[in-house]
């Protein structure tokens, strides 16, 4: 089940989020104040954007629900605020090919009851000219990922008209009375606008809902991922089509995976580009838990259909995103061994791409996943120039900006220039279990003492198909701070390792990918001093699951936080509002195969659980069902095992009420403090 989507500073905010059951004494309860009043210094950055020829960067700087345009020169001198008036915030920025013309994408608060429409507008700045913004659309409905057609006449993007909900699966889900499956179905399509305004023009039919696209170098046809409405249940299954740009036409099924031969058969489908020459469709194909957690290999297909071709076979790598920088040359940032790397991959033939340079390491997480990176290729021969926002565990979010060359570039704004790491440090572990390599960050305790021994924490990733990776905003750091060492591990079925790694748990949800966090248990062991026998458990969503489902198989962890978990995924099949996310895991639907679900589901072995357990969950969950998490509380209960379970009113999958978010926390560093406390 989906990691939480939006990469980390969202979602991951509760990842390790677990609970208690009595408030933290006044001490430690003066200390999570302070660290809740430090992250809430932290300004994140939401977008960047880097004009055509490399001279104009832009970006968003965000703060609770506020946002600002910055935009500066390419080294991020002369920054200046660019106030948009309509009173929103600003969510996306694309630059103009050949001109210095950014579109600015607003968007208004979204009502948390999802029956209000979403309101916002396209804008557009004339950098030269200097003039204020100019709105060129009201925007009835949702908008997201716009890109222009190479003359500049036009800007297309991704539309739900509207739409009262965010279109992710994550949001908070409607209430589920009346009659079921018959209202109203928000579909997400493409729609354009004219550079000089005018009203959106939708491209794409009804019946299919988009989740991706790309516009030809011509600009005369589409390229996009999509499958029939629902669109929160039917990514999984997307297809990939071809269209003309233009409303009325009708869109070409070039790749079908469900139908596929070869490696991609049954997988999934994301980042359609175009080749410079439009007579191919590059994309990336594999195992994925969700929309926008893209990784897998590199595959290309005639842009008129035909079988699509494994570029990469064998790699040892996750791409998760790339872009053509020449007709034979693609950039690609792709997770390896828990880090990010940005690579060049020479198309060598029909059917082969290979990495012909390492560009560099970034020491942190870049970007947000669906648009990596900003890149201006020039057209005399001049190295590319690079912008994208980055954090890591040591460093807060800031701007990069630089020519590609085989260091990063460097930081180039200063905006959370004042906050200090206030946790350990934090080392990438490494160690094989069953012929895989797996990897992992070991965060340690905050004034750490060799000669002490240590409680730690094992955080689980959710997906399964998704990484830790560093990042700032990684909430495992709070619990560095109170003293624990924590293990974020990269078990099979992680991204980082190759396509073969990332199906690990392909009908083996569960068994394979404990053991190898269980060996990587033992590893730290044997290199820190850690208490053996105060060892905690915690995730959200598979994280969740993965939380629930490990003190059926063993007594090692003494606490556990299961976040938006599943207790029984038979269960769970038919209460979730995204099934179709399962067959590629378990390899049949549940009818067909009762018995690959049951083996998986904690709830089966549950009379082997002894195990102090805290759950949370949102009550409008469409992910992972509240209902999941009453099955679980209740079994433990019924058992006399300690179990506290916490429902948030009106939340989903991404708690995200700031006030739900700090409460999660305190209780779980309440929880853990008293099951791992030192006897």
């Amino acid at each position: 089940m989906p990691r939480p989507l939006r990469f980390l500073a969202a979602i991951a905010t509760l990842l390790v989020a677990p609970l208690l059951q009595a408030a933290p004494d006044t001490q430690t309860g003066a200390r999570i104040d302070e660290i809740l009043a430090q992250r809430d210094k932290v300004q994140d950055i939401s977008a960047v954007a880097l004009s055509y020829d490399g001279q104009h960067l832009a970006w968003i700087v965000s703060h609770h629900e506020q946002t600002r345009l910055q935009l500066a020169s390419p080294s991020g001198k002369d920054a200046r605020t660019i106030a948009i008036p309509d009173g929103c915030g600003e969510r996306d920025l694309r630059w103009a090919p050949r001109w210095n013309l950014l579109a600015v994408l607003t968007r208004c608060k979204v009502d948390p009851s999802n029956t209000k429409p979403i309101r916002g507008a396209i804008w557009l700045l004339d950098v030269q000219a200097g003039t204020p913004p100019r709105k060129l659309a009201e925007i009835d409905g949702y908008a997201s990922g716009m890109q222009w057609s190479r003359d500049g006449k036009r800007i297309a993007f991704l539309y739900v008209p509207g739409a009262t909900r965010l279109p992710e699966a994550t949001a908070s889900g409607n209430p589920r009375v009346g009659v079921i499956g018959e209202g109203d179905q928000q579909v997400e399509r493409v729609a354009a606008i004219p550079a000089d305004g005018g009203a959106p023009q939708v491209l794409t039919p009804q019946g299919l809902y988009v989740y991706e696209f790309h516009v030809s170098p011509v600009g005369n046809r589409i390229v996009f991922t999509a499958a029939p409405p629902p669109g929160d249940d039917n990514w999984w299954i997307a297809r990939l089509y071809v269209q003309d740009a233009r409303a009325g036409a009708t869109p070409s099924m070039i790749v079908d995976p469900a139908s596929a031969s070869g490696p991609l058969h049954g997988l999934q489908i994301a980042l359609p580009r175009w080749s410079p020459n439009a007579a191919q469709v590059y994309f990336i194909g594999g195992l994925m838990s969700d929309r926008g957690a893209t990784g897998g290999d590199i595959y290309s297909v005639p842009a008129s259909g035909g079988t699509p071709v494994d570029m990469t076979p064998g790699i040892k790598v996750t791409p998760s995103w790339f872009r053509f920088l020449a007709p034979r040359s693609l950039l690609v940032s792709q997770i390896a061994s828990g880090h990010v790397q940005l690579a060049e991959y020479t198309i060598t033939g029909p059917a082969s791409a290979r990495q012909t340079r390492l560009w560099f390491s970034a020491p942190g997480t870049i970007g947000d996943g669906r648009e990596a990176l900003a890149v201006s290729v020039s057209d005399d021969r001049r190295p590319p120039r690079l912008a994208y926002f980055q954090s890591s565990f040591g460093q807060p979010p800031e701007v990069h900006a630089g020519l590609l060359t085989t260091a990063p570039p460097p930081a180039v704004t200063s905006i959370n220039a004042a906050l200090e790491a206030d946790w350990g440090k934090a080392q990438s572990v490494e160690w094989n279990d069953q012929g895989f390599h797996v990897q992992g960050w070991l965060l340690y305790p905050d004034h750490y003492d060799p000669h002490r021994h240590y409680p730690m924490l094992v955080y689980v990733h959710g997906g399964p198909s998704w990484v830790n990776l560093p990042s700032w905003n990684n909430p495992a750091t709070a619990y560095s701070t109170f003293g624990y060492f924590v293990l974020l591990p990269n078990p099979r079925g992680s991204f980082g390792e190759g396509e073969a790694f990332a199906e690990g748990v392909r009908g083996d949800m569960g068994y394979g990918d404990l053991r190898d966090i269980l060996a990587g248990v033992d590893a730290v062991e044997k290199a820190a001093p850690v208490d053996d026998h105060r060892l905690g458990m915690l995730g959200w969503s598979y994280g969740g699951f993965m939380s629930m489902f490990a003190p059926t198989q063993t007594g090692r962890f003494k606490a556990v936080v299961a976040g938006a978990g599943l207790s029984d995924w038979q269960s769970y099949y038919g209460e979730n509002q995204i099934d179709k996310w399962m067959i590629p895991f378990f390899g049949a639907s549940l009818y067909d195969d009762p018995q690959a679900y049951a083996k998986s589901s904690a709830i089966n072995f549950i009379r082997r659980d002894h195990t102090p357990a805290l759950i949370v969950v949102g009550e409008r969950d469409e992910e992972c069902p509240a209902p999941q998490s009453f099955e679980y509380w209740h079994a433990l209960n019924d058992l006399g095992v300690p179990t506290t379970l916490v429902v948030y009113a009106n939340q989903g999958h991404h708690i995200a009420d700031p006030a739900d978010q700090k409460d999660i926390l305190r209780r779980s560093l309440a929880w853990f403090g008293k099951y791992l406390a030192a006897n």
